[in-house]
């Protein structure tokens, strides 16, 4: 079935857990917590469901990625390869279905044609083919032929000797735009509160919180009608504890982690620059508006795109998460920047990836605040819902 880009936020609405192909939760199955100050070891996709035959071996926050890869390549939602029933009822969602079948056989034929053509690197993946079809296309389209090609922002090519400004002159431009040095160095820590839109809010608006120290610490609490959704980065580990996850407690990993990393650094800007190995400068266009582009690279991570508009502010933050079948995207959009304490901070963002879609608005925001230590320590696994 094909269907739009609103169909999949409506369908992720509706199951709260996205896509979970061939899967359901493994009764009796509870988070596995380590002792404080030992490291928690993350749960594999097979030991929290039930009937998973292909995607073992991965850890749930990624297995949950490569659902949202299924969902952004095919246009599907989640009861669409999963029985209607799965909805009301979780342990349906290890039901058998023809398109579930399909699906691990589409799995395990790109990974045999990445193992034997590109030595294993996922250079072809469900969108490569799919491009938002539930059937690949065999037939040209004129249509898209003799048409301007439509400009992804996201996509931007940037070669290692592209001509325009360098790293040191954006980053330079960043930090005077938001009020210079000095006053960056002189925010340390800060507590917001503000306003919620997401799928886990059934696009309801609730209150949240924001609590962030520096260099590199954060807490987003978001109070949803089934319970406290937390997100916690300590500096080295991140987690999620939320009622509508399929833990009460989620290590991140991976690109995930790497990600709750990036939100963290990016309320204190000036460790943006440290945060990566190499830089490229580039161009392209938002909103038919030029803009720069920053793209940091580590050894071994995909690379992250920073998007900063004519007056030298971060407008877009684009991150990739590795999955088993591929790389998925998270694209965060900022504006409303207002001063606080001589810092202009966006009051307004939205975080965009293929599993959902969350707007923050900002109300209040208190600077230079004394938070406790415990506030960002791995929060408790959320109750589950009545």
């Amino acid at each position: 079935m094909k269907s739009g880009s609103m169909r999949i936020l409506i369908g992720v609405i509706m199951a709260t857990l996205a896509c979970l192909l061939g899967v359901a939760f493994a009764r009796g199955q509870a988070a596995q917590t380590a002792p404080a100050g030992q490291a928690q070891r993350p749960q594999m996709a097979e030991e929290v469901f039930t009937n998973v035959q292909v995607l073992k071996g991965i850890p749930v926050d990624e297995f949950m990625d490569t659902m949202g890869m299924f969902a952004a390549s095919l246009s599907l939602n989640c009861i669409d390869c999963h029985v209607a029933e799965s909805v009301d009822k979780w342990e349906r969602f290890a039901d058998e279905t023809p398109l579930k079948r399909t699906a691990r056989t589409m799995v395990q034929m790109v990974t045999a044609i990445n193992k034997q053509n590109f030595k294993g690197v996922r250079s072809v993946t469900c969108y490569t083919c799919h491009r938002g079809d539930l059937r690949p296309k065999v037939v040209p389209s004129l249509v898209v032929q003799y048409s301007a090609p439509v400009e992804d922002p996201n996509e931007v090519d940037i070669p290692p000797n592209a001509k325009g400004p360098s790293p040191d002159e954006v980053f330079n431009k960043y930090v005077q735009a938001l009020g210079g040095a000095q006053r960056l160095a002189s925010l340390t820590s800060f507590s917001a509160k503000g306003a919620f839109i997401g799928f886990e809010t059934e696009q309801t608006k609730v209150a949240m919180d924001l609590l962030a120290k520096a260099p590199a610490q954060r807490t987003m609490i978001v109070h949803t009608r089934l319970g406290d959704s937390t997100r916690v980065y300590d500096g080295r580990a991140a987690w999620v504890a939320g009622p509508d996850k399929p833990l009460p407690l989620m290590t991140l990993t991976g690109g995930n982690l790497e990600g709750a990393k990036i939100d963290a650094i990016v309320s204190f800007p000036a460790q943006i620059k440290q945060a990566f190995a190499q830089w490229r400068v580039g161009a392209t266009a938002i909103d038919d508006k030029e803009v720069v582009v920053l793209q940091g690279t580590n050894p071994r991570q995909p690379p992250v795109n920073f998007y900063f508009d004519g007056s030298g502010l971060l407008i877009r933050v684009v991150r990739l998460v590795d999955t088993a079948v591929g790389r998925v995207p998270t694209q965060i959009d900022y504006s409303d920047y207002r001063e606080v304490a001589g810092v202009k901070m966006p009051f307004h963002w939205t975080t965009t990836w293929t599993d959902g879609q969350a707007t923050v608005d900002l109300t209040e925001v208190q600077p230079n605040v004394t938070i406790d230590a415990a506030r960002f320590a791995r929060p408790a696994p959320a109750p589950r819902p009545n």
